[in-house]
């Protein structure tokens, strides 16, 4: 019999980082297309590269691991390191359905700078 460690993450709120309504229907399509409706969550994480030095990466995850920082809004999961946490706190996720520059928009007030692309930023 085997017993699966649960992972230690902190919970966190919208103060690290809100989902945005348009965000939030998308996202929550998203991981019911892939069965994880019930479990499922967002992971934000702030990596190096980019014109502008930083940039974001998210990927669907099945949860939280161990010091992640869990923040639920707009009943969507989202799973943040402790690192990227210090660049994305008071953010706020978006959607835009437009053709050019559509998908999962960050609006940041820790950028100092953006590129043009929209894609990467530096604090």
């Amino acid at each position: 019999m085997s017993t699966a460690r649960q992972p230690n993450f902190k919970t966190g709120n919208e103060s690290l980082i809100k989902v945005l309504p348009g965000a939030s229907t998308r996202l929550c399509g998203l991981l019911e297309k892939q069965g994880k409706a019930a479990y499922g969550a967002l992971r934000v994480a702030v990596v190096g590269g980019g014109c502008s030095g930083l940039q974001y990466k998210m990927d669907l995850v099945d949860g939280p691991v161990d010091r992640d920082i869990m923040v639920i809004s707009g009943g969507v999961r989202v799973v943040i390191d402790p690192k990227s946490a210090l660049f994305v706190a008071g953010s706020e996720l978006d959607w835009s359905d437009d053709l050019q520059s559509g998908g999962f928009k960050v609006a940041n007030p820790n950028a100092e700078v953006t590129c043009s692309c929209g894609e990467s930023f530096a604090a």
